[in-house]
């Protein structure tokens, strides 16, 4: 990953966490809102929250995945060598 695009993933994360304290305070705002007569719930935070939600997310999914950990390879063996085995038991039996 070049320094370009790992710039682009370290953007990406922060709109995202941008967005979701915005999304906070218009949670906020809407709670707010229902306590008192005088304050409206402020539907720009929403809005912006969006935005910048959707937009971290288009920069963050440019990340390439992590490796495998090979945590379960052990067990992904077993369970190929156990398909193995039966499928040879049918052959064995389909012959006889």
């Amino acid at each position: 990953m070049s320094e370009d695009e790992d710039l682009l993933v370290r953007i990406g994360t922060f709109f995202m966490l941008v967005g979701f304290v915005i999304f906070v305070m218009f949670v906020a705002s809407d709670l707010a809102s229902k306590h008192s007569a005088d304050i409206r719930a402020d539907f720009d935070y929403l809005f912006i929250a969006i935005l910048a939600i959707g937009g971290g997310w288009l920069l963050r999914r440019r990340k390439p995945p992590r490796p495998s950990a090979g945590r379960f390879g052990m067990i992904s063996k077993m369970r190929t060598d156990a398909k193995k085995r039966k499928e040879d038991q049918q052959k064995a039996k389909a012959k006889k």
